[in-house]
């Protein structure tokens, strides 16, 4: 049986294939959007078009799992972390770009792959998670002095 990772690399390639190297640029993010009722994960382009869709059955009925949207968080980062120099950053998309995943109803969840115009990569956890509490400590000692 292929793993829900080997599920979303695959798919990821076909993705790709959209966006073949030495073409034209495209501005645009990918939207990984996932249905916890049907197992279903949806890849859209900006515009609301959609790129691929694949069925993982160990998600179906995922819905039941108060964390489910945190347990297949990884498993979407590591599956792109895989591909990545293979296919993610051949794909001929304008930078900055960004893979986002979101629940079933379009509301954006999480940044999962994040590159900038100077290269940078971010691959886990949010770019600004932890901001606040930061920002609180700064401004804490600023005071301080």
């Amino acid at each position: 049986m292929i793993t829900p990772e080997k599920q979303i690399q695959r798919a990821l390639r076909h993705v790709a294939e959209r966006f073949p190297q030495g073409s034209e640029p495209v501005l645009t993010d990918i939207v990984v959007r996932v249905f916890p009722h049907s197992g279903e994960v949806k890849f859209y382009d900006d515009d609301e078009r959609e790129l691929m869709r694949i069925v993982i059955p160990e998600w179906i009925h995922g819905s039941r799992d108060v964390d489910f949207y945190q347990k297949v968080t990884p498993i979407l980062r590591n599956a792109i972390g895989e591909v990545r120099t293979e296919v993610i950053d051949t794909m001929s998309l304008l930078r900055p770009y960004t893979f986002v995943m979101q629940d079933e109803d379009a509301e954006t969840l999480t940044d999962l792959y994040i590159v900038d115009d100077n290269e940078t990569v971010i691959i886990s956890g949010n770019l600004l998670e932890g901001v606040d509490e930061d920002l609180d400590c700064f401004f804490k000692d600023l005071m301080a002095d």
